[in-house]
């Protein structure tokens, strides 16, 4: 079996002592948001996770979801799993108190978020979804139908989905096809099937708001003629009670890879009551509020799943007796070593390690700068705030999903072949971590929005909001011997991404294909980079607190620093090589004899 304990401690290390965000307390709102409420909140957080969502992961993986006569049904007990979670007002952590919530900091609703991941990801996706769907209407929806439909979705009664994708068309939502026909009352009749809708249909709460993507009959074509309609599973009298079901039905449920005990659904809508959401023919812009919501979310489903392989397989490591040290019998008193001790087993749960606490803080830094974006009094510094997210969301979404994987297969590595056999968990953590990498716009997807997109936009300004702060930490640190072995190895990959970022920029204007060549090895690059900066101010951290470490906790964030820093950062200069490489040995070969 997998094990977990919520990383309570890095938590703290990473909100106090490197972002500083006792801070937020600064910001119009999140007053009461002080280091003693987030820590009891992250507690009884840990505490739901460990006792009710991680018991029912592997149980829920081999039952799976039912479908019968479009009914669908989640496995044994995550009904009331997913009751207890909103009960406690989990769901509502970060929503606005005018509908119900509780109105925290989005940067404590990342952190809840891991751990609901890292303990049953396919139980958390569906509150997940439901807060995207909430920022979306939040935000877009008319002052009615946010009264109307908000405060049941905070409470968690009612969840939300995103229907974008058809069976003919991917992510190329500009050849969708489903209806929307105007009706006399003011609302839209809409027609058609979406496929890969997560939790279209389950039977945990009473209503699903689904925000479908269609085209209205004066549509523009391709990607400029999409509106959003929200059309609900039953609809909703004046009075708020339940009407009627809706045109809505599933139609079949997919058999997956992973996330097994999450249904993946057709959905099949025959004149059914929608209403428009936001402007016409703007259904992308508004989408792409949840969908922005979504990439941020799922680069938690990555990290949660990072962390869960790196525990069970630690602790596997410390138990699993098999061969000596090459140094000598670390445990004569037993027949063996326990494998920990082999160079090979400390590489893999080293580099777990290292990705895991970095990524934690590179999803941290992101969503403290999504509160900062939100709430901060002045404009400058909420534009400064929405240009580092908007710049490191595809990295996050991407980068810590590709971890993710890696972590869940470094895993079963560790496990060998026992991490092969369901018993011991690990070949489920896997599965479920490559979805991944595909949804919410496949991994090379993300690539190219940050070098066609990110990259260039506002004349390169969200590039120097990485870019600034990375030279000024350098500059701060770079002659302090102590700091050397940190900042010496950034410094190297900081230049190699600044000029494989000048090169992309330069070739990409002449030939968008330079652009797109180097697009996942550049994301790469920046999400290592990324990383070894946030390395380096984490070690300057410990560094001023080695003296006082009765419990190792900053000796260990020394070492693992310093193991990133000399043996996963150098993955940069090949990832430099590559992109300077161009785009000949990709595009060389005629399409016919591949």
């Amino acid at each position: 079996m997998t094990v977990y304990t919520a990383p309570i401690d890095d938590m703290r290390f990473v909100l106090n002592e490197l972002l500083h965000a006792e801070t937020l307390t600064e910001l119009p709102g999140y007053e009461e948001a002080t280091p003693d409420l987030v820590d009891a909140v992250l507690s009884e957080a840990g505490k739901l996770c460990e006792e009710v969502l991680l018991p029912l992961n592997r149980t829920g993986d081999e039952e799976g979801c039912t479908y019968e006569n479009g009914v669908v049904r989640l496995p044994s007990g995550f009904k009331e799993a997913y009751e207890a979670f909103v009960q406690s007002g989990w769901g509502s952590l970060a929503a606005d108190p005018e509908f119900g919530g509780q109105g925290l900091p989005a940067t404590l609703g990342a952190m809840v978020k891991e751990m609901a991941c890292s303990s049953n990801i396919s139980l958390a996706i569906l509150p997940g979804l439901t807060e995207g769907a909430y920022h979306l209407l939040e935000r877009w929806g008319s002052d009615e139908q946010k009264a109307k439909w908000l405060p049941k979705m905070v409470e968690g009664t009612w969840s939300g989905t995103m229907c974008l994708t058809e069976p003919h068309s991917g992510t190329d939502l500009g050849l969708i096809r489903t209806r929307a026909e105007p009706a006399d009352d003011g609302s839209y009749r809409i027609s058609g099937t979406k496929i890969f809708i997560s939790c279209g249909e389950q039977d945990a709460t009473e209503n699903i708001v689904h925000l479908v993507l269609a085209k209205l009959p004066d549509a523009p074509a391709g990607i400029r003629g999409i509106s959003l309609f929200l059309v609900p599973k039953f609809l909703v009298k004046e009075d708020g009670a339940m009407g009627p079901r809706n045109g809505v039905a599933c139609g079949s449920i997919e058999h997956k890879m992973g996330i097994k005990a999450s249904p993946t659904c057709v959905m099949n809508f025959e004149d059914a009551e929608g209403y428009l959401v936001g402007p016409p023919h703007k259904g992308m812009r508004v989408m792409f509020t949840m969908m922005n919501d979504a990439r941020l979310a799922v680069g938690m489903q990555g990290l949660g799943l990072a962390e869960t392989a790196y525990q069970s397989a630690a602790d596997y490591a410390k138990e699993r007796l098999q061969g000596r040290s090459l140094s000598g019998a670390m445990a004569p008193d037993k027949p063996a070593d326990p494998i920990i001790v082999h160079p090979d087993v400390r590489r893999m749960l080293l580099t777990m390690r290292a990705y895991t606490e970095g990524g934690r803080a590179l999803a941290a830094w992101t969503a403290l700068n999504l509160d900062i974006a939100a709430k901060h009094p002045d404009d400058a510094r909420r534009e400064e705030a929405d240009d580092l997210v908007s710049l490191l969301t595809p990295i996050v979404k991407a980068f810590l999903t590709d971890i993710g994987s890696e972590c869940a297969n470094l895993g079963v590595q560790v496990f060998g072949g026992h991490g092969y056999i369901r018993e011991w968990g690990m070949e489920q953590l896997v599965r479920d971590a490559r979805i991944a990498q595909l949804y919410e716009g496949a991994n090379g997807i993300q690539a190219l929005d940050l070098v066609g997109r990110k990259m260039g936009q506002h004349t390169g300004r969200l590039l120097r909001r990485f870019f600034h702060p990375g030279m000024d930490f350098i500059e701060a640190e770079m002659e302090k011997s102590e700091m050397q072995d940190f900042v010496l190895p950034f410094a190297k990959a900081f230049g190699r991404l600044q000029q494989a970022t000048a090169w992309i920029a330069q070739q990409g204007l002449r030939d968008p294909e330079e652009a797109g060549a180097a697009a996942t090895d550049y994301l790469r690059l920046f999400g290592l980079t990324a990383l070894a900066y946030l390395w380096a101010r984490m070690a300057a951290v410990a560094l001023e607190k080695a003296g006082d470490d009765e419990t190792g906790f900053y000796r260990a964030k020394l070492a693992t620093a310093r193991f990133y820093m000399t043996r996963i950062l150098p993955q940069t200069s090949s990832l430099f090589a590559a992109i300077m490489a161009g785009k000949k040995p990709l595009m060389e070969l005629e399409a016919e004899l591949f």
